[in-house]
């Protein structure tokens, strides 16, 4: 058996045994590396809470987008409301992610950081303490076995030297019988010198048979304490993989959702509202709101006033019809019924106006500030000039009307007129089309 102890002991290593001189260095490594596991697992677990929060800023962020969407969409009743669900189930995941994100950081991040801060000590010179303990525990129980081979190898050394020199002087005296000019004395010469190298040869072989002998009664000793300082390290790692697999375990549960009561209320909520949407429901309301089912102002006879034989102008028309009842006009039914929140118009209807009264009078010119007569109409005002701005698309958009425009996230575009009370604007693109656009698809460009 031969290796290396150190640098000072000088014997080369031989073989991969644990066994061997100087290769108790792989259990010491361990512990250091024991530490660097540590820091991989808090990396791990850090870059993790980090996917977390941005899904959970993610769902957040299209759960508001879509919310808008749907509700300035034309999509009404309970069908919206069940579209709707799926917004509000974004958001509550959402927050569960994020305590997922506090709860790896907070409790399992922490843990893994002060464990390993009393485990692991280091040292003024660089280093760790546990590492530096391991080291000088192989080091005692390995010298004196080390110093006991680095004896076998000398002794070993000299024999083999002395068979050798023992082989070359018998060769000497048999060449030399052959030359008859050798004299006696040159003979008698290398006899001696034959006879020397066998003495030497049978001390040199029994000083390393003894220094053998000797190696293998300290063997167990040896082994003993080497055994003594490996259970050492064994003890200190098995405290760190059962630490490994309870912080895992921990993880484990901080990530499963689907043991959360909250998480499941989340889909069984969802499931309801979905499942409430109805179909007849909806029907029967947008058929009230919308429909049939709708109050009318049905024309009456009226006598002629000299207030309303004027003209009045498209602009006086719309606020008119804002909720001013003409005088000899009676209202059927209890209760004229009113647009509201679910009668989410599209940009087709915004560009509709649903006067009380009509007059074939009116001009077909709609920014006509005159009346039939030629006259200047005096409850007409001016029309401020609308700045244009230069606007970029924030996403697609496919024009659902003609006077829609249709573009994709990152087109350029005009507005031509501000947002109006449906959220839309009405923008003008590069090859010159005109129409009208959601307001939130698209931010002014700095």
């Amino acid at each position: 058996m031969s290796g290396s102890y150190d640098d000072s002991v000088g014997v080369e290593v031989s073989s991969d045994s644990f066994w061997e001189v100087g290769n108790y260095k792989r259990t010491v490594k361990r512990i250091d590396d024991g530490h660097r596991l540590c820091n991989d697992l808090m990396n791990c677990i850090h870059e993790r809470a980090r996917i977390e929060k941005v899904y959970a800023q993610q769902l957040t962020e299209w759960a508001k987008r879509w919310k808008q969407l749907v509700e300035k969409g034309p999509q009404y009743g309970t069908v919206e409301r069940a579209w709707c669900a799926f917004m509000s189930e974004a958001e509550k995941v959402s927050e569960l992610h994020l305590e997922v994100k506090g709860s790896l950081m907070n409790e399992d991040f922490e843990k893994i950081k002060n464990w390993q801060k009393e485990a692991f000590h280091k040292q003024m010179m660089g280093g760790f303490k546990e590492t530096k303990e391991a080291e000088d525990g192989f080091r005692k129980a390995q010298k004196p076995w080390a110093k006991k081979l680095k004896e076998v190898e000398a002794a070993k050394k000299a024999y083999h030297a002395a068979c050798k020199e023992e082989k070359l002087a018998i060769s000497r005296e048999t060449n030399s019988k052959a030359d008859p000019a050798l004299n006696p004395e040159q003979l008698k010469k290398l006899q001696d010198k034959v006879e020397r190298s066998k003495q030497d040869v049978l001390k040199t072989k029994e000083k390393y048979e003894k220094s053998l002998k000797e190696l293998d009664n300290a063997t167990p000793q040896y082994m003993e304490n080497m055994e003594q300082v490996f259970e050492q390290c064994q003890q200190f790692e098995e405290k760190r993989l059962r630490f490994f697999r309870e912080v895992l375990l921990e993880v484990q549960k901080h990530l499963d959702l689907s043991n959360v009561a909250s998480y499941k209320n989340i889909y069984r909520e969802l499931e309801q509202n979905i499942k409430t949407a109805d179909a007849v429901e909806d029907l029967r309301w947008f058929r009230a709101n919308q429909g049939p089912g709708m109050s009318m102002n049905w024309p009456q006879f009226e006598e002629w006033s000299a207030d309303l034989n004027r003209t009045l102008s498209r602009r006086e028309k719309k606020k008119a019809s804002d909720g001013v009842t003409l005088t000899g006009i009676n209202q059927m039914g209890d209760q004229v019924s009113q647009p509201n929140k679910h009668s989410s118009v599209s940009s087709y209807e915004k560009n509709q106006s649903y006067p009380t009264d009509w007059s074939d009078e009116e001009s077909n010119n709609p920014f006509s500030s005159t009346d039939a007569n030629g006259d200047t109409n005096p409850f007409d005002e001016d029309t401020p000039p609308t700045m244009e701005v230069r606007v970029r698309a924030l996403y697609d958009y496919e024009g659902q009307e003609q006077d829609e425009l249709s573009f994709k996230a990152g087109d350029e575009l005009t507005k031509m007129e501000n947002e109006d009370e449906q959220g839309w604007c009405k923008g003008r693109l590069d090859n010159g089309q005109v129409g009208l656009y959601p307001a939130n698809y698209v931010e002014p460009i700095q």
